[in-house]
């Protein structure tokens, strides 16, 4: 296959899971309902805990779960219901799979449950320096847990990719990240396919109490459904949430040779970062507003093109401010004001590792169905983000083009320019 940089790519495939629910269609429908899935948390003790709500999915597993089961669950699921509608289900898969999982760094359960089988006592595997191997072939699978490729190499198998299982993480941008790799390899020719998926089960006492030592999350527990504000004045953080989306990428010709429905092109893929800080952007926004361009330029268009924004819209103080200013730079004062920018994680929460494919396929769906989705708890605008926010209701209108932004810790963002079928 030639090498073509700036073809489209078409997406053939969905398959999602979020705290809405388990399908494309239950969570397209409470999506545009403005129906919210946060929620009390009820997986684990959360006394003295200063978050005690997120978006977790609880109705995958009737056992206990540790973060690497429960992430793959999610993945397989999501990518077998983006393989069926695809049409490729129970065949090889021509092209690779890019997954992006949390960066496992292991829940406490997934370490005692470990500990106890070796019966180590005071000589645990986490003791430094000592490094123990599984005794007895049963031990295999606790060790699996532990290493994060093994993922996507249980899901190349099951679902016979023919190219590399690849894993990666770039914070709160892998969703995306695995779109941009998947549609750069078609473009350059390596397969005429790639099945891009992310993941992230993480929600646990630990990361929750991470993230609230690092002051990103909510703290308004009162009214779950009403915590995630984005670009709201009175927004205090973000919602975590747990969830798994996958797409089916193809060369548009190798679609069409076999009868496969397009339900929408990836047109434009950017990338930049910062390096600046562990969680906050560079004040003068270059990486943000260079990742907005750098899509927009791929897909051969002007930011006038782009009739709709799928916003990182965290509900964040600081990340809501870099996104409009963002914005504003590259779009113009007008320019912002005039296009519809809305956050899905209004009501799914911040999905994390997974939320860049998440929120690309609800973009796939807003240019199929021409719904806006809303941004819900919008009550006290901020009077310092002058953006068409899509407040509290779903909107009907047509858009040819619609940009997604994922902006993740460490200044690692990436953002996607999607079209209509």
């Amino acid at each position: 296959m030639a090498r073509d940089a700036g073809k489209p790519i078409a997406v053939t495939g969905i398959g999602m899971i979020t705290s809405l629910g388990v399908g494309v269609a239950e969570n397209w429908r409470r999506l545009t309902a403005g129906d919210s899935g946060i929620h009390r948390i009820t997986r684990f003790p959360i006394d003295g805990l200063r978050t005690t709500i997120a978006g977790s999915v609880d109705f995958m597993h009737d056992e206990p779960i540790t973060i690497p089961s429960h992430s793959y669950v999610m993945a397989d699921r999501a990518a077998a219901e983006a393989l069926a509608m695809a049409g490729m289900a129970g065949q090889d898969f021509p092209g690779e799979l890019v997954l992006a999982a949390p960066p496992i760094e292991h829940d406490w359960g997934t370490r005692r449950a470990l500990s106890a089988r070796l019966d180590c006592g005071e000589n645990s595997p986490y003791s430094p320096g000592r490094r123990v191997h599984p005794p007895t072939p049963d031990l295999v699978p606790y060790y699996e847990d532990f290493l994060n490729g093994t993922l996507a190499e249980r899901l190349a198998e099951k679902y016979r990719v023919c190219g590399s299982p690849i894993t990666l993480t770039t914070a709160c941008a892998s969703g995306a990240t695995t779109i941009q790799l998947g549609v750069e390899a078609i473009r350059r020719g390596d397969a005429p396919a790639a099945l891009a998926v992310a993941t992230d089960g993480s929600i646990s006492e630990e990361t929750l109490i991470r993230f609230s030592l690092l002051s990103a999350l909510s703290a308004k527990n009162e009214e779950p459904t009403k915590a995630s504000r984005p670009f709201s004045k009175n927004r205090d953080g973000f919602v975590m949430a747990e969830g798994a989306a996958a797409l089916v990428l193809e060369d548009p010709e190798h679609a069409k040779a076999r009868g496969a429905a397009i339900l929408g092109y990836v047109r434009g893929v950017g990338e930049a970062a910062d390096t600046f800080h562990r969680t906050r952007s560079h004040p003068n926004g270059q990486a943000i507003i260079r990742s907005m361009q750098g899509a927009i330029e791929d897909a051969g268009l002007q930011a006038a093109d782009v009739g709709y924004i799928n916003a990182h819209g965290t509900g964040t103080p600081e990340n809501d401010k870099m996104e409009h200013f963002g914005i504003v730079n590259v779009f113009g004062a007008d320019g912002a004001k005039k296009v519809a920018v809305s956050s899905n994680k209004s009501m799914v929460g911040h999905c994390l590792t997974a939320a860049g494919t998440v929120e690309a396929a609800f973009t796939i769906l807003t240019l199929r169905d021409g719904i806006l989705p809303p941004t819900i708890n919008y009550e006290i605008p901020d009077p310092a983000i002058q953006l068409d926010v899509v407040p509290n209701q779903a909107r009907r209108q047509k858009v040819a083009f619609a940009l997604s932004n994922s902006f993740g810790f460490g200044g690692q963002n990436v953002s996607l320019v999607f079209a209509a079928a």
